[in-house]
């Protein structure tokens, strides 16, 4: 991974065999990032995307290997127990242009991806919720 920053704005490249997630924690612990959006693009070659099923409170997720274009990547920074916390949606597409989306769990880069991470000058915490099952934002007038 290589990365700069321009303004309230870090512009990341992640190479080749790299973890999305794991690289995108990585720079948020070195440069302190607790709070922020997620844009990006590139290619995948193993992906695990899921979806989140409300009624029994589980992410069902599914593996794709193979050829894919990241055509979309979008996701925030918050944090949980101190730590970076990320919410990210990924949609790829194969070599017929049919498309899959949903939660992002792991994905491989193939051959590049172009990242912005928006810096957001604040601290948004997350605090499970046993009725939806899921960490919840926590939002609250003092987080301005």
């Amino acid at each position: 991974m290589e990365y700069c920053k321009i303004d309230n704005t870090y512009i990341v490249r992640i190479f080749k065999d790299e973890e999305i997630t794991e690289k995108i924690k990585e720079l948020c612990k070195k440069e302190n990032i607790k709070l922020g959006t997620i844009t990006g693009i590139g290619a995948t070659n193993d992906v695990e995307i899921g979806l989140y099923d409300t009624d029994n409170k589980k992410y069902y997720t599914n593996n794709l290997v193979g050829m894919y274009e990241i055509t979309s990547l979008l996701g925030n920074i918050t944090t949980k127990d101190d730590e970076p916390y990320l919410h990210i949606h990924i949609t790829v597409a194969d070599l017929n242009n049919y498309v899959y989306g949903g939660h992002l769990t792991k994905c491989i880069i193939s051959a590049t991806a172009e990242i912005f991470i928006n810096v957001i000058d604040g601290n948004i915490n997350r605090r499970y919720d046993g009725i939806i099952g899921l960490n919840l934002m926590e939002i609250h007038n003092e987080n301005k």
